[in-house]
């Protein structure tokens, strides 16, 4: 989601436009906010709001309150209060669009409990941050070795150490409970470390590992979205969509979210169609409804027994059958109600007058019979020369 010209440098603040995370595209990072009030000024005597947005690795983010007044910007590096010691952190977002932000996630500002900012990082900080996150790669290989041994049905997705080191918290998936206590030491005696396990959905692994969707873009979870709402399979039968596993399912093995983004559009536009469970009673017999076109607002409907023969209507033909039907007075057929429209033959014009598509090749060459003739007389010269 980033610029072409923003990267992320080795102390973890973008490079490339020098923006620190403020451009126009502000995709330096995931489940980015983009800043539209940075460069607006606050009115005379109000003070900026004292919390800050911090991101740390993938799609983590909390708030932390500036109780030291401290100048910070997107894309500063921050130590921030943790449970034991301290965690290091990316600012995001600051000003009154965190307040905002808070607010979506059902956070009070003026609570006492949002733990604060120590300080900007120095660089003994960020050194022991980047030698934490070195080792996680590795750790993650032999964190899967050992819960395959131990026969535990988990999956370990991903593993993030504590910006001070002391603490790694490994993220893991499971259908069942897992009894993991015999896992806890000997992860403990592996990795010399304190160790907590955290269990997540397997949409929000997803949303942390990241990825690329069917449709070519980076996945919604690891982006922009934030809220993970139910799927279900009737969101693809209202949308006409063949009931695939293989084309429903998202990399998180569930449906897509995706499935919910225009299922309001077509339950508005359901409501002007007939019920599809109903049968049209006519003169010439009972029809079923085969198929609808949601955008055309057309339907197809067969005479029972003769269901190759689709009979294509409209909503409203469709809405005076069954109001003749509910009068007892049906129709005779629903071949009345079918417009045959012969289309249009379009006639184009030549602006340019020529006709020929073939204009632009070059005409064959004829062979000259004199030619011939030359060539001859030159071939039979030369064996009376030669005899």
């Amino acid at each position: 989601m980033g610029c072409s010209s923003c990267s992320t440098g080795k102390d973890g603040q973008p490079k490339g436009c020098k923006n620190n995370g403020t451009c126009g595209t502000d995709g330096c990072n995931k489940l980015t906010v983009f800043d539209w009030l940075s460069d607006v000024e606050l009115p005379g005597g109000q003070s900026a709001f004292d919390c800050v947005e911090v991101r740390f690795k993938n799609s983590r983010k909390e708030f932390f309150r500036n109780t030291e007044n401290l100048t910070l910007s997107i894309g500063d590096i921050v130590a921030t209060e943790s449970s034991p010691g301290h965690d290091i952190g990316i600012v995001t977002l600051t000003g009154e669009l965190v307040r905002v932000q808070m607010k979506k996630k059902k956070t009070d500002p003026h609570s006492k409990d949002i733990p604060k900012i120590y300080r900007k990082a120095s660089q003994k900080d960020i050194d022991v941050w980047q030698t934490a996150r070195e080792r996680e790669d590795n750790m993650k290989v032999k964190a899967r070795q050992i819960a395959i041994r131990l026969n535990l049905k988990m999956k370990i997705s991903d593993i993030e150490f504590q910006g001070d080191g002391s603490k790694a918290v490994f993220y893991y998936t499971a259908e069942e409970r897992v009894d993991f206590r015999q896992l806890i030491k000997e992860f403990a005696y592996e990795f010399k470390t304190r160790i907590e396990m955290r269990q997540i959905g397997f949409r929000q692994e997803a949303a942390r590992l990241g990825g690329i969707g069917s449709c070519g873009r980076e996945l919604c979870c690891s982006t922009w979205l934030t809220d993970f709402r139910t799927v279900k399979t009737s969101a693809a039968r209202y949308q006409q969509l063949s009931l695939n596993p293989l084309k429903l399912a998202g990399q998180c093995g569930k449906l897509k979210c995706c499935l919910n983004y225009e299922l309001d559009t077509y339950l508005e536009a359901l409501k002007d169609f007939p019920r599809q469970d109903k049968k049209l009673i006519t003169q010439k017999g009972e029809a079923v409804c085969q198929k609808i076109d949601i955008f055309k607002g057309k339907l197809w409907y067969a005479y029972e027994k003769e269901y190759n023969n689709w009979i294509e209507l409209d909503t409203d033909a469709v809405k005076v059958i069954l109001k003749a039907q509910r009068e007892k007075n049906p129709v005779a057929s629903l071949e009345e109600f079918t417009s045959e429209t012969v289309p249009e033959k379009t006639e184009f014009s030549n602006d340019f007058g020529q006709d020929s598509l073939t204009r632009f090749d070059k005409p064959k060459r004829k062979k000259h019979k004199n030619k011939r003739k030359f060539n001859k007389n030159k071939r039979s010269k030369k064996n009376n020369a030669k005899s």
